[in-house]
């Protein structure tokens, strides 16, 4: 399970911000789950909208970096209108640049879904965008996708969810993120079917 890293990309511009609290809480799981994590939320999303033609400073380069690198990935979002949030449609957005990867854009690879509302419609409309965007960039969204009502849910100082339903839910996302990134990383070792093992 250690060679397993799984980056958790999302939340807003505000630092600690509901949905960046949720993801970390993801990320905590898998942690304990004996995988290796990386975040990249708030400020560090606050890139320049997506311009294919144009010159990526340090930020845009770490962007795609993390997301060419990680074996998962966990995608959490705002619900802004009934879809994910203008901010994290603009970071996926940049998996453009991996179009000339060996792998193109998240192929093979298993994506994670959360999606935060005030009210439990939006965060399901939310969870049905992010899941299309990530088929269309060739990724496995997992079976299950956590959405989180925000005005039912809470969550103590130091970030732990004191809802149980949801952080079952969450542990079991990042449960589903390990077990299928483990087989992913197995099967692509020299000689190996390339196939996922739960295609």
């Amino acid at each position: 399970m250690s060679d397993v890293t799984v980056a958790g990309i999302g939340g807003s511009l505000r630092p600690g911000s509901a949905t960046e609290t949720v993801l970390r809480v993801a990320l905590t799981e898998v942690e304990r789950l004996g995988g290796r994590t990386l975040c990249v939320t708030a400020g560090d999303l606050n890139v320049p909208l997506y311009d294919w033609g144009s010159p990526r400073g340090p930020k845009e380069r770490y962007l795609v970096e993390v997301m060419a690198s990680a074996d998962a990935l966990i995608l959490a979002t705002p619900t802004y209108h009934g879809g994910m949030s203008g901010l994290v449609k603009n970071a996926l957005d940049y998996a453009e640049d991996l179009r000339g990867r060996r792998a193109p854009y998240f192929s093979g690879r298993p994506v994670g879904l959360i999606a935060l509302a005030q009210g439990a419609q939006g965060g399901a409309s939310a969870l049905a965008s992010l899941r299309t965007t990530v088929h269309a960039l060739r990724g496995w969204p997992t079976p299950l996708g956590v959405a989180v009502d925000t005005s039912r849910t809470r969550f103590d100082p130091d970030g732990r969810c004191q809802d149980p339903h949801i952080q079952s839910q969450l542990e079991i996302l990042a449960s589903q993120l390990v077990d299928f990134a483990s087989c992913r990383t197995v099967r692509s070792l020299p000689g190996a079917n390339t196939e996922p093992a739960w295609a």
